[in-house]
């Protein structure tokens, strides 16, 4: 599928999908329902728009991933990760902080700073400088 650049950042078309691994040399925006059958390296920022999916792990500096997103494999962020609602998510590693949303699913979730939590989400261990459960 095609990938457009506009100065640093790279964008995909809406509804695409990508078979094999993706490197993406600059931030990168994903529209709804956009696909990888591998594994997503991006250099910068990652905004991973609702309902996309992923089959292998994501590594990038920064990362907000979308409603109804799913990530099979690992997700690695330098800095800081935001997970919106109803997201399915193996699991998070973080070198800042990571919010994660209500309704939510997560395996382990790691950060070297804080983890904040909205609401009720499903996960496996959270270990983080911080961890805060804001809401029911």
């Amino acid at each position: 599928m095609r990938v457009y650049k506009r100065n640093t950042t790279y964008l995909a078309e809406p509804g695409a999908f990508f078979e094999g691994n993706v490197h993406i040399h600059g931030n990168f925006m994903v529209p709804t329902r956009t696909h990888f059958w591998g594994r997503l390296v991006v250099d910068g920022d990652l905004e991973l728009g609702p309902q996309s999916s992923v089959e292998g792990d994501i590594v990038c500096k920064n990362a907000v991933i979308g409603r109804e997103s799913t990530i099979k494999g690992p997700l690695r962020v330098d800095e800081n990760a935001t997970i919106c609602d109803r997201a399915h998510i193996h699991s998070i590693e973080a070198g800042g902080d990571i919010i994660i949303r209500p309704g939510v699913t997560v395996g382990d979730v790691r950060s070297e700073n804080s983890v904040l939590i909205y609401g009720k989400i499903h996960s496996g261990t959270l270990v983080g400088r911080n961890v805060k459960i804001i809401g029911d």
